[in-house]
């Protein structure tokens, strides 16, 4: 018996679908040990681990959720069955390597391990994958633990010092790619809008804009980027003139026609970024949905893997597509075959496979869900274009005029001739020219405007702001400034809007006040040093994304990487921390803002030794901080806001009046009571809170107490008898909460056990 391992049970089925008998085939569910998390001890889950010179850390390598389990399940059967051959065929990245090399350790006992990997679940390419195994690429393995290492090192450090904030993270790309949202919700804040006027009118299914100013007049209109727009004006008498000239007029005279061709290349095919943003927007979906149905799509063999930076494809799928070209549109629709420029490249890209396409170019409809035949129908489509003719069409630029109008108006006519790729997208792009206006083309042509609600139409706008990112564009970005990696566009999404830095209005990405306060008041501390780059800066990130590549392709030793980015990063880490003892954090300062304000200036100032709360540095701060808290072990504060609102909840839970609650502190006003932990506040609120353990049970508390009997299997009657009551009526909010934590406190225990 042989065994395989991959990532996903439905990528499993369909391999074993075509190995048949003799095989084993097994999903390991992704990573199945990685670094520990912040769940487990101090001494195993910390922000780096020692190593020799020359040598990676080897840290205390943890199961991720539910691993041990499966992958014991899997020992269990390969045993049982006498397995002597193991193949792990994960994906074929950097992930899926260091998943293997893990597989390797934990199936060590049986005689032979091989690496199997293949571009695409097809039974050719598995059949040949097994036929030439291999063994486990160590380059690729240190490139995934160097990754793990960086990561785990930024995050740790980094976003402790932004706990001094209050804010959650901190991460190596997401930081980054924070930026390019918040520093593009800036822009849109400086924003100066300027008015300006268009006039157009429609004929024979053409617009004609109005042409105001040429470049060099002195009336020339220049939008934000400087860039000069003849159709409109800021100049309102000149635009009404024009409208009203057109708005009179049932016709305008064409006085010249340039003719002319254009013609569109096709694009290369796709890659992870640029399939997520056609996914965005060619189907209007979001970048997680379109690569959870990418996903779907290659475990069921329909496409080559989906993680990837190249464009190259493999020569006997462009043999099938063009032989599909050939016959269903004929050879004047083949083209010499396009590619992006990652495919002359010498140095890696996540290269190690194809661009994204059909595993089957000749498999036009797929057995699939409708999202799936969708993807599949753009990601067929993308492929075969790019095997295709260019797209022709006619142009003819138009100036015309009109009587009673001072200006001429300019506008384009365009038709398609041959439709070259595009014929394998009309699905996706329905509405295509492709026929000469009615009218004749030709100088002195009358041509009649069209009457309607937008022509003839005078339009008064102001410039707008640039546009927010979008899921789509923020991919772009990070692709372009090289931050990030296939494997990584979504997820670093996800974090961001997840840990409450980014939220999605619609299908834009607006920074949170926290997201800003982050990237403004915190990054500085990493991106103001005298290093070349800092910490957070894009060019940093893509410098060591690229001195990953060297790692993975072995043209760097990653023992030597992570010795340099350590050095690295220790420098830049203890300098933030160096310049943050200059001023005091947010924290410190409303701490003692919340203090100050009930001392006498006098004391204030003595406090603060004549300077602001913003002048004082951190350990003067502390210093502060240290001789409020005596002054207030003396004389006591007032309770805070949330120790008076939680007195009147309680209160009211109590149906007591305010004035009975505080007799039990012995005062008769709030302002009597003192704050902080040791204050009378404090101790009112402990009482009071033990007095509403003598409340009757709430109904949610029965309601819980009533389902645990059901699941333990146990009469209410007996577990009610625990607490020497009958019925749930007899119940008060200390007896039911006993009661929960029993009966959970003993489910707890028993799920230790069995694990």
């Amino acid at each position: 018996m042989k065994l395989m391992i991959l990532e996903s049970g439905a990528k499993a089925r369909t391999v074993k679908s075509y190995l048949g008998k003799g095989w084993i085939v097994e999903a390991c569910n992704g990573h199945v040990q990685d670094l520990p998390s912040g769940n487990g001890s101090k001494q195993r889950s910390k922000a780096m681990w020692a190593s020799s010179k020359g040598e990676l850390p080897e840290p205390p390598w943890d199961w991720t959720d539910g691993a041990e389990r499966v992958v014991n399940s899997i020992l269990s059967r390969a045993r049982k069955s006498g397995v002597e051959e193991v193949y792990i065929a994960t994906d074929p990245d950097r992930e899926g390597e260091f998943i293997a090399w893990r597989l390797s350790l934990l199936f060590s006992e049986f005689p032979k391990i091989y690496r199997v990997a293949f571009n695409e679940i097809t039974k050719t390419a598995v059949s040949d994958s097994i036929s030439n195994p291999s063994e486990i690429d160590s380059n690729l393995v240190d490139a995934a633990k160097v990754r793990r290492f960086m990561d785990r090192l930024v995050g740790y450090r980094c976003s402790r010092f932004s706990k001094s904030w209050r804010l959650t993270s901190m991460g190596r790309v997401q930081t980054p790619t924070l930026g390019f949202i918040v520093e593009r919700e800036i822009e849109r804040e400086a924003h100066v809008p300027i008015e300006y006027h268009s006039v157009h009118a429609d004929s024979n299914g053409i617009r004609f804009n109005v042409r105001f100013h040429e470049k060099d007049d002195s009336g020339a209109w220049f939008d934000d980027s400087g860039k000069h727009r003849a159709d409109r004006t800021s100049n309102d008498e000149l635009a009404k003139s024009a409208f009203d000239a057109l708005n009179s007029s049932e016709k305008l005279t064409i006085t010249s026609v340039k003719e002319g061709i254009t013609k569109r290349n096709p694009q290369p095919p796709f890659t992870t970024d640029t399939m997520l943003q056609a996914g965005n927007s060619v189907l209007g979906w979001s970048v997680s949905k379109t690569s959870r149905v990418a996903s779907t799509l290659y475990q069921s063999g329909y496409v080559t893997y989906i993680r990837t930076d190249s464009t190259r494809t493999n020569p006997d799928a462009r043999k099938k597509i063009r032989q599909y070209i050939r016959e269903k549109y004929g050879d004047d629709y083949l083209g010499k075959g396009v590619v992006g420029k990652d495919a002359k490249r010498k140095t890696n890209v996540q290269d190690a496979h194809e661009a994204i396409r059909p595993s089957k170019p000749d498999t036009l409809s797929i057995d699939a869900s409708a999202d799936e035949k969708r993807l599949y129908a753009l990601i067929w489509a993308r492929f075969a274009a790019s095997q295709m003719s260019q797209s022709i069409r006619e142009r003819r630029d138009l100036e015309a005029e009109v009587e009673g109008c001072q200006k001429s108006l300019r506008g384009t006519a365009s038709w398609r001739t041959h439709s070259g790729w595009e014929a394998v997208f009309t699905q996706f792009n329905p509405d295509v020219k492709t026929q000469p206006p009615e009218d004749v083309l030709e100088a002195g042509a009358e041509w009649p405007i069209e009457q309607s609600k937008e022509s003839p139409r005078m339009i008064t706008d102001q410039t707008k702001p640039p546009r927010r990112y979008t899921e789509s564009s923020i991919v772009q970005a990070m692709k372009n400034a090289e931050i990030g990696r296939p494997s990584t566009y979504v997820s670093t999404i996800q974090k961001l809007t997840g840990r409450g830095y980014v939220k999605l209005e619609g299908s834009s990405l607006i920074p949170t006040d926290d997201g800003r306060l982050l990237w403004i008041d915190v990054v500085p501390f990493y991106n103001q040093q005298d290093e070349e780059f800092g910490l957070f800066t894009p060019d940093f990130t893509s410098q060591m994304e690229g001195t990953l590549d060297h790692v993975e392709t072995g043209s760097q030793n990653g023992p030597d990487v992570w010795d340099r980015f350590v050095t690295q990063f220790r420098d830049m880490h203890n300098n933030a921390l160096s310049i943050r003892k200059q001023t005091a954090t947010p924290r410190q300062k409303a701490l003692i803002e919340s203090r100050l304000v009930h001392l006498e200036s006098e004391i204030k100032d003595e406090l603060l030794s004549g300077k602001t709360i913003d002048e004082i540095t951190g350990d003067e701060a502390r210093t502060v901080i240290e001789k409020l808290q005596e002054i207030g072990e003396s004389f006591g504060y007032p309770p805070s806001e949330k120790q008076v609102s939680l007195i009147v909840k309680l209160a009211d839970q109590l149906k007591m009046d305010l004035d009975s609650a505080l007799e039990l502190a012995g005062v008769s006003e709030i302002s009597a009571l003192t704050g902080g932990s040791e204050g009378t506040a404090s101790e009112l609120i402990g009482k009071m809170i033990e007095l509403t353990k003598g409340l009757p049970a709430t109904e949610s508390q029965v309601e819980l107490i009533e389902k645990l009997a059901e699941q333990n299997e146990k009469p209410l009657s007996e577990i009610l008898a625990t607490v020497g009551a009958r019925d749930p009526s007899e119940l008060t909010k200390s007896d039911a909460s006993d009661i929960i934590s029993k009966i959970k406190g003993r489910k707890g225990r028993s799920r230790r056990r069995r694990s």
